[in-house]
């Protein structure tokens, strides 16, 4: 929001000063006009470059984010698969004292 109140705070100063310096001015009307439009045309280059500035800040911060948000899912990908196969041990290895339990009974009944 801070951006846009810049964007049109810029904005209507130009429309203010454009319209003060054709009421006032000592000048011809050629040289007036070529005041406002260099006026103008500075006005319109800081408001560029303001733009590109948020836009680079929110371009780095969007690509921050991306970047820890891949990380993020890299990571609980990497904690699923450890505790996916750390499951699987322990089923096996349930299986394996299942099998020799029930073959010790099955030994011990003959």
């Amino acid at each position: 929001m801070k951006a846009d109140k810049v964007i049109l705070g810029v904005i209507g100063g130009v429309a203010v000063g454009a319209l003060l310096g054709i009421l006032f001015a000592p000048e011809k009307g050629d040289k007036t006009r070529t005041k406002i439009m260099d006026k103008s045309n500075n006005y319109a280059d800081e408001l560029k470059e303001k733009l590109d500035t948020l836009l680079g800040s929110i371009t780095k911060k969007y690509e921050k984010i991306w970047n820890e948000g891949e990380s993020l899912i890299a990571e609980g990908k990497s904690k699923f698969y450890d505790a996916k196969n750390e499951g699987e041990n322990l089923v096996a290895e349930g299986k394996s004292k299942f099998y020799d339990a029930k073959n010790e009974i099955k030994n011990t009944n003959i």
